[in-house]
């Protein structure tokens, strides 16, 4: 059996309003809470579980693999919301998409300053073309 990872729990200040931004914002549902949680189902195997019973908390990043259909979807939302984003994790405001590898990927932060990553193609893949591509260069 492959290890898939089954749910995270996401810090924040206002579960149920996190969870709705986030679900808003992503294309997905959000169907009430779930015990102390507000969850969304991000996936088949992937809830992201809202709680907001813990304060002070670190920030944290999550990154989402789209497709371009769904990068323009979501990027559409980023827009029309006027969310501050950005091309790096380190530049999540210079208002850029950065383009690498033929992927697209814009970061972006939620209600709760966590760092929100869409991206077109995988790090495994972008790591395997950086890797050729330096063989190459050899």
């Amino acid at each position: 059996m492959a290890i898939t990872l089954d749910h995270t729990i996401v810090p924040a200040r206002d579960k149920v309003a996190s969870a709705k931004f986030f679900a808003n914002l992503l294309g997905l549902t959000y169907g009430g809470p779930m015990g102390p949680f507000a969850q969304v189902q991000v996936n088949d195997t992937l809830t992201f579980d809202f709680d907001d019973r813990r304060e002070p908390f670190e920030v944290h990043h999550y990154a989402f693999h789209v497709s371009e259909e769904e990068f323009d979807a979501i990027f559409g939302r980023i827009k029309e919301g006027g969310l501050v984003h950005g091309s790096q994790p380190w530049t999540p405001e210079d208002m850029q998409v950065r383009n690498f590898h033929g992927g697209r990927t814009v970061y972006f932060r939620d209600r709760d300053r966590h760092l929100l990553e869409i991206r077109t193609r995988t790090s495994k893949r972008d790591i395997a073309d950086s890797a050729d591509r330096q063989s190459q260069s050899s």
